[in-house]
């Protein structure tokens, strides 16, 4: 048996693992999370206590060289971990789930040039990170770790867990005037980012970890669905004017019958919140493109800072000609690049419930993606082609983009462009726009762009270099240089679409519509996101994704500006409209930016963008614009439709929605006949048929 030095020394591995992971918890905050000092510091205390006794269990049931190895393994995982997150966040500015294991596998794989220089910007946070592993090992001939707890110590240091973790989900419970509280974010949807400033790191993977097994706990229906009856928020939009009639942009869909007929409860909720949604209306700009070519394009990190009049004149001139949005935002979805790509080509917000992306979830089950541009000009008879001038399955695109109805074409797969990185956006533009012109018309081509990909330097990016000589004279920081020079690719490209469109006599008769993926996070930390905006705007959890939305065309003659607060699930709506195409803006949960409807911008984190101010979910605090008079209530009314569109996006994807109540890719949408009601005939109604 071996020898007790005293009653406490049971207690030493306590002292080592609790020092240790508050120490990993509050290096990490202080590189990565936005605020250092907030009651987020107290969780982290509190849920560190637990987990630090349950170490002490697994370090003490051995003998002296089995608990220093369990001890060592124990705090060496950990220690990775942090090591792992600090790096993920330096290079995509997220926290990383389980759930993203296999997507961080392969963009880590494919990016290994940034994983590198990742590694190298968070090279001071790592080396702290890992002084308790350096102490632990120094300092092991110090450490008594060679106790063997008998029962009634083990049971009391398990019961020291429950008593603690108890106290802290208690603690829970507190006063607080946030509306995203501290309980609904430990018990609801995993807000990754959120949860790691307010509960700390491993909490959080604990969180992620039991939501991947067991699932969110979801608002119930009666919570969500009582206050559906309209928008939330208030409308200050002008009226139409009184002269005008406008009809709903609504499908014939029989909701009735749906509800009385449905015996799934979440579908039933669905039924009922969509027949209740305000739809929005027809409007003067209604088929304002019908009959047009659509050029549609996810920009690559593009972002408000990459458009310039000396160095990037056609896109200064496509974001200030034909449709100029004021107030548009590109908000940083869950996945990064896919996710921004899924919510500007469906409408809807991506959701963080699986280990697959959402785009990833469409193309593997084949959900019916009913209201994407390629399904549904694809049924108005254009040829819909997708392209992307990288890998073709990379985030599974080949499954993806042809469920959304398109011809789809990557490298790999049909687009031989030359191997680079990035590869060149006019390159591709060079080998496929000829072909479109050369086709049947109107057409409908997507892109994916690659060119304005970090990392923003002049060392590994191949078209950043390229245009290197162009931005010397700027007077910028050489990454502000670096990411302009690399979006001037795009530039080019969208030049050479331009004047190949004025050539085949086509350029009054073609959309060309793009909004960004996210903005360019590899910018943080380097100070250029101020310099190419203004100074704060990196700070600001809102204002960091005010990007521009472009929607041009060639015979719009003056500019049409709109002031609306607007983001990119705003995109497909809107396009729908003015293509004059059939579709219902009740089931899409973007809005048309040109409608009456209020506008309203979520964000991942639950903040959000209204026409009355601004709502900051890390200091709930809502910002009112100049002059705004804010109803009670509004703040939490309108946070409540962020928490709407957010769970009905998810229940969209996951449940096949649009295929559940009939919406077919491909089919035109033919609402079911309704029974004939028999009418009994009287004489004198059969005469009057006689």
């Amino acid at each position: 048996m071996m020898r007790r030095y005293s009653t406490w020394d049971i207690l030493r591995p306590l002292e080592l693992f609790l020092c240790s992971f508050l120490w990993l918890e509050l290096i990490y905050r202080l590189f990565c999370v936005e605020r250092f000092f907030d009651r987020g510091l107290l969780y982290i205390l509190l849920f560190s206590i637990p987990a630090a006794l349950l170490c002490t269990i697994l370090s003490s049931i051995w003998n002296k060289k089995g608990n220093f190895i369990a001890a060592g393994v124990l705090l060496g995982l950990t220690t990775l971990w942090y090591m792992i997150q600090a790096v993920y966040f330096t290079i995509f500015r997220t926290v990383l789930v389980t759930k993203s294991f296999g997507m961080a596998g392969d963009a880590l794989s494919n990016y290994w040039r940034e994983t590198l220089v990742g590694i190298g910007k968070t090279l001071p946070c790592l080396l702290l990170l890992v002084l308790p592993l350096v102490l632990f090992f120094l300092l092991r001939g110090h450490l008594t770790l060679s106790v063997r707890a008998d029962a009634p110590e083990l049971l009391a240091l398990a019961g020291s867990v429950a008593v603690f973790h108890l106290l802290a989900v208690l603690c829970l419970n507190l006063p607080s005037a946030d509306l995203l509280t501290t309980k609904d974010l430990y018990r609801g949807i995993l807000l990754p980012d959120v949860a790691a400033s307010r509960f700390g790191v491993m909490t959080t993977l604990r969180l992620d970890v039991n939501q991947s097994l067991f699932g969110a706990d979801i608002p119930d229906d009666d919570v969500l669905l009582p206050e559906v009856s309209g928008d939330t928020s208030a409308d200050v939009s002008q009226e139409a004017p009184p002269e005008a009639v406008y009809q709903p942009n609504v499908l014939d869909i029989d909701f009735e019958s749906l509800i009385a007929n449905e015996t799934d409860s979440t579908l039933k909720s669905m039924h009922q919140f969509f027949s209740n949604r305000e739809p929005t209306l027809q409007n003067e700009y209604t088929g304002m493109f019908k009959g047009k070519n659509l050029i549609m394009l996810t920009g690559e990190a593009f972002w408000i800072g990459a458009i310039h009049p000396t160095y990037t004149p056609t896109l200064y001139k496509l974001a200030n000609e034909g449709f100029v949005f004021k107030n548009f935002y590109n908000p940083l979805w869950w996945y990064s690049t896919i996710d921004g790509e899924y919510a500007h080509c469906t409408g809807l917000i991506p959701s963080n419930q699986s280990k697959n992306s959402s785009f990833k979830i469409t193309g593997m089950n084949k959900n019916s993606m009913y209201f994407c541009m390629g399904n549904m000009l694809s049924m108005e008879g254009y040829p819909t082609t997708a392209y992307h001038n990288h890998t073709h399955s990379y985030y599974s695109r080949h499954l993806s983009h042809p469920n959304m109805g398109y011809d789809y074409y990557g490298v790999g797969a049909g687009l031989d462009v030359k191997k680079s990185w990035p590869e060149s956006d006019l390159e591709m533009m060079e080998k496929t726009i000829p072909q479109a012109l050369a086709g049947e018309k109107p057409f409908h081509n997507y892109y994916m762009t690659v060119s304005g990909h970090m990392n923003y330097n002049f060392i590994g990016n191949a078209m950043s270099m390229k245009h290197r000589s162009e931005v010397a004279d700027s007077g910028l920081s050489e990454a502000a240089q670096a990411y302009l020079a690399c979006n001037m690719e795009l530039d080019k490209a969208l030049e050479y679409v331009l004047a190949q469109l004025e050539a085949a006599g086509e350029l009054e008769n073609t959309v060309i519509c793009m909004s960004g993926d996210h903005y360019p996070y590899g910018l943080d930390g380097t100070g250029a996101i101020d310099e190419l905006t203004s100074p704060g705007t990196e700070n600001d959890l809102i204002e960091k994704y005010r990007s521009s939305l472009i929607l041009w065309c060639g015979s719009i003659t003056e500019p049409i500006v709109v002031e609306k607060p607007c983001s990119s699930i705003d995109v497909i709506p809107t396009l729908c409209n003015l293509f004059g195409l059939e579709y219902d803006s009740r089931l899409i949960i973007g809005r048309d930016i040109l409608s009456t409807a209020p506008g309203l911008v979520p964000t991942n984190k639950f903040c959000y963008v209204s026409e009355l101010g601004k709502y900051y979910s890390n200091t709930s605090t809502f910002v009112p614009n100049e002059g705004a008079t804010v109803p009670e209530g509004y703040v939490e009314q309108t946070y409540k439709e962020v928490q709407r569109m957010v769970t009905y996006s998810s229940r969209i994807l996951f449940n096949d929605y649009y295929r559940k109540i009939g919406l077919e890719p491909g089919k035109k949408f033919m609402p079911a006949p309704k029974p004939e009601i028999p009418v009994e005939i009287t004489p004198a109604a059969s005469s009057l048929q006689q």
